[in-house]
């Protein structure tokens, strides 16, 4: 009880204290994008790390070494928790933007503070916005910003290593934009919450970073179709990380 608090304060107390800033980074983002992004950015990255630490998170990050610190990428794994975006978030650098379902948009202080670091939101039921928001995710990169897609849809509940079929949609990111795609595999995230919910346990996350693969250099029958292939190595990193703990 007395962490799942903490965290709600920290998260509600971000909200209240930073009213102001947001405002002004909001106005500063019509004219410098990159400047107000980046320092939306280091504030969330700060705050995440407050709450992960209020959870009792302890977060290992493996592969960091693949990451290309000189171009964006799309990020691609596993989705079992909220926190796989918390602890996502800090075992990167840089501006990173999420590809989030529709429903965090009425949240309006959630989502003045996800649009102020390069997120999108996406409705997998209606096929037109989803196009809408998958260009919106390519122009990110376009402009240098990586983007993190979780390809299976929505949270798998279910054994970790049986993960969901990994939608072909959302590598169309990488392949218009011509980006690395660095598949990444998250475990002991669901331990943190969804398992017992509404109660918050202490945890220990481990975020690992496959090697970067452009989808141009898969096999030509996987080209069109790159979600298994992707699916299969995030399996493969997830089941090594069981493994080793």
């Amino acid at each position: 009880m007395f962490r799942l608090i903490g965290v709600l304060i920290l998260l509600f107390g971000f909200f209240a204290k930073n009213a102001g800033k947001r405002k002004m980074l909001q106005k500063k983002n019509l004219t410098d994008p990159a400047l107000a992004q980046g320092e939306a950015c280091d504030m969330v990255r700060d705050i995440f790390r407050r709450m992960l630490r209020a959870a009792g998170v302890e977060v290992t990050v493996r592969g960091a070494e693949n990451i290309p610190q000189d171009q964006p990428v799309l990020f691609v794994g596993n989705h079992r928790s909220y926190f796989d975006i918390l602890a996502g978030y800090v075992s990167t650098r840089g501006r990173l933007g999420f590809v989030a379902k529709m429903e965090l948009s009425r949240f309006s202080l959630l989502k003045n503070w996800m649009e102020l670091i390069d997120c999108v939101f996406i409705d997998r039921e209606d096929l037109k916005q989803s196009l809408k928001a998958i260009l919106a995710a390519i122009k990110n990169v376009k402009d240098g910003i990586s983007m993190w897609i979780f390809p299976e849809g929505t949270r798998n509940q279910g054994d970790i290593l049986d993960l969901a079929p990994f939608k072909d949609g959302s590598f169309k990111i990488a392949e218009k934009a011509k980006c690395p795609v660095i598949p990444v595999a998250i475990t002991g995230t669901a331990e943190i919450l969804e398992q017992h919910f509404p109660w918050i346990r202490p945890s220990k996350v481990t975020v690992t970073f496959g090697k970067p693969e452009y989808i141009a250099d898969l096999p030509i029958n996987e080209q069109k179709q790159p979600g298994e292939h992707f699916r299969e190595r995030v399996a493969a990193m997830l089941r090594e990380t069981e493994e080793k703990a």
